[in-house]
């Protein structure tokens, strides 16, 4: 009975946290669980939608119900690493050298429009992504924990922006695109907006998140699923062998070995905050596109026929069959983290 406390504490808290995002940010329900997936899961966050759809409103607000520091980035064309991680100045008082911490020491950071700063500020967040600490001057820093990145860019307006490092945009654990919201629920956001802003309480704590991180771990993963969630990878690096061959000349890369770890870790936080200690397939195809879609790379053959990632995944998750898995305790074993 306490393990099943235990397990429906978390769902309940994040539960309460949406109930809380959703005063604010209003229509995009399925955007939200998504975060909260990769809030659980540990992972960071790539948001990707035109302007005015809330995506740094939402990451404010999340920062504002879970508890936690916040630090925002604005990236620009003239940002350099230092700006990010930190530096060492120099005291001619005292003839040393101190340390000056960046903005990346909080609980949640904020990439602002990540794709306006060149690739060499891009590539500065690559070992605080991994590691959770950044070197300076030959001194190793860790982050606070819980620590999350997530970062906004503007797909439609190419002019001053650079691509991300694909090295950069594999440490992501999800790349959610953030749609316009439907006539009703606009109407709903244009008339909040005639209103002053909904008071928001913190609903959850640090070390709340750390504790139903722990939670996750204990969630059962059949050996099945996480075949599946292999061989959706696998589809995307040799399509052929899966029985999508016309896929394979629009591709010049699949997922890395990070697309099924993320997959299978997201499938864990998502079935957690479903209210349940297994994984299912559902779970898994559900997560596929967000997980997968940014580790795809396409062929210039792609790129000219303006095929999508996501248009590629969905035959790829067509062609990839199910497993049927049933209750957790028919076979096999916990997987552990």
């Amino acid at each position: 009975m306490d393990e099943i406390r235990s397990h429906d504490e978390p769902r309940k808290a994040l539960e309460g946290a949406l109930y809380e995002i959703k005063q604010v940010i209003i229509g995009q329900d399925a955007m939200l669980e998504r975060v909260m997936v990769a809030l659980l899961a540990g992972g960071h966050v790539l948001l990707e939608g035109v302007p005015g759809l809330a995506k740094t409103l939402t990451i404010k607000t999340l920062a504002s119900v879970v508890g936690g520091s916040f630090r925002r980035i604005q990236f620009t064309p003239d940002l350099v690493p230092s700006d990010l991680i930190g530096t060492r100045i120099y005291r001619p008082d005292s003839g040393t050298f101190d340390t000056e911490l960046g903005p990346v020491f909080a609980n949640f950071l904020l990439a602002d429009e990540i794709n306006r700063a060149p690739a060499k500020v891009q590539s500065a967040l690559l070992e605080v992504m991994q590691e959770q600490q950044v070197t300076i001057g030959g001194e190793t820093y860790g982050v606070p924990l819980p620590f999350l990145v997530l970062a906004t860019q503007n797909p439609i307006e190419s002019e001053g922006t650079y691509p991300l490092p694909e090295a950069q945009v594999d440490r992501f654990l999800m790349k959610i695109l953030v749609d316009y919201p439907s006539p009703g629920d606009e109407a709903a956001v244009v008339e909040s907006s005639l209103v002053p802003p909904a008071e928001i309480d913190v609903r959850m704590s640090a070390s709340d998140l750390l504790r139903f991180r722990e939670l996750v771990r204990d969630v059962f993963v059949d050996r099945e699923a996480i075949e599946y969630a292999v061989a959706l990878a696998d589809a995307t690096r040799r399509p052929a062998r899966h029985g999508v061959s016309d896929v394979e000349p629009l591709l010049s890369y699949g997922a890395s070995p990070r697309g099924p770890i993320g997959l299978v870790q997201s499938a864990r936080a998502l079935a957690l905050l479903r209210g349940r200690r297994h994984v299912l397939v559902s779970d898994i195809r559900d997560l596929a596109p967000e997980v997968l879609r940014h580790r795809l790379v396409l062929s210039y053959e792609g790129l000219s026929e303006g095929v999508t990632a996501d248009e590629l995944l969905e035959r790829v998750l067509d062609a990839v069959p199910q497993p049927d898995i049933g209750s957790p305790g028919r076979a096999g074993a916990p997987v552990a983290a």
